[in-house]
């Protein structure tokens, strides 16, 4: 366990939980429909017909080793989702891989990805960045809490929607890549990776860092900042709310996994609690899942860029194993 932080937050981070406790941390059991729901809602994502369109980028396009596009996609609801595509200048594409954001969202493509002869499609989830629509607020206090109260219509399972249908876009674009997709996603990504990856076997891998919605009623009687304590605010005045969250459970979907997976929860982080991260990796079940500690998320702390360093290198491995 590395020294404790000092940090400005009226509330310790790591809940005073110890690496062992959070390895020790379970998952809530799923609904009797559970599996039903999350399946119907794939059914009905892989029947919409994205109709991809791609043009040419706005950002710097100059980078010697990729070349970028914009990119807009028809999701579930006739959501227009915008984002970008990355493609390898000099090597055919190979592999393909689709990158979910964080709460802040998107401003553009993530040139650092370790990963070579592989199309990279970044979309931004509905309501965020370049998917902004009326009357979803781009505020993630506001974001998490649209239509909470109502279990099909609440906006994580819309997300979770785009993603599926960002593979389906993939994969009418580069057909070939077929078998060879995999998944990352950080913090609100990683959360909706775990409850997207379960139910598309289109999905070969994935990798989740510091993924939230993981074990909702710990999360819930944590202290937290941003979204985290949004939802604990709301259920507080709202109990019931408990009746949607149950199907959104990140740590519950995640027993459900069955493809290699690499998660990087953090064992001090002020937004996502630590406790709700490890629930996720401790519920993804059999020996096919590799585990990278961060000593903390959501924050900057020493020793930070050499851990994502070692990280980064983890993970050229393992996304070349898709």
């Amino acid at each position: 366990m590395p020294a404790p932080l000092v940090h400005p937050f009226p509330f310790d981070p790591t809940h005073g939980y110890s690496a062992d406790d959070l390895l020790r941390v379970g998952s809530p059991e799923p609904p009797d429909d559970f599996e039903a729901f999350w399946r119907h809602r794939h059914d009905v994502a892989l029947a919409v017909d994205p109709r991809p369109a791609l043009s040419g980028a706005r950002v710097d396009a100059a980078h010697p080793g990729w070349q970028v596009l914009d990119i807009e996609y028809r999701s579930t609801g006739g959501f227009h989702i915008g984002g970008w595509l990355m493609l390898p200048r000099d090597e055919p594409v190979e592999r393909g891989l689709v990158v979910g954001h964080g709460y802040g969202g998107r401003e553009g493509p993530d040139f650092g990805l370790p990963v070579s002869r592989t199309a990279v499609l970044f979309p931004c989830f509905r309501g965020l960045s370049r998917s902004t629509r009326p009357p979803i607020s781009r505020d993630p206090n506001w974001h998490v809490l649209h239509d909470i109260d109502k279990r099909d219509r609440y906006i994580l399972g819309g997300c979770v929607d785009d993603l599926w249908i960002a593979v389906s876009v993939m994969l009418a674009l580069y057909p070939w890549v077929a078998g060879h997709v995999a998944y990352c996603g950080t913090s609100f990504g990683g959360g909706i990776g775990a409850l997207a990856i379960p139910w598309d076997p289109r999905i070969v891998r994935g990798h989740l860092e510091v993924p939230t919605f993981g074990n909702h009623p710990l999360r819930l009687t944590l202290d937290a900042t941003g979204s985290s304590a949004a939802v604990r605010k709301f259920q507080r005045r709202h109990e019931d709310v408990l009746d949607t969250l149950r199907y959104y459970d990140a740590a519950t979907a995640a027993r459900f996994i069955t493809v290699p997976m690499h998660v990087a929860p953090a064992l001090f982080d002020p937004a996502v609690p630590p406790a709700g991260q490890f629930a996720i990796h401790n519920a993804i079940p059999g020996d096919r899942k590799k585990l990278f500690t961060l000593d903390a998320g959501h924050f900057e702390y020493p020793g930070q860029a050499d851990q994502e360093l070692a990280l980064r290198r983890e993970l050229e491995d393992f996304l070349a194993g898709s």
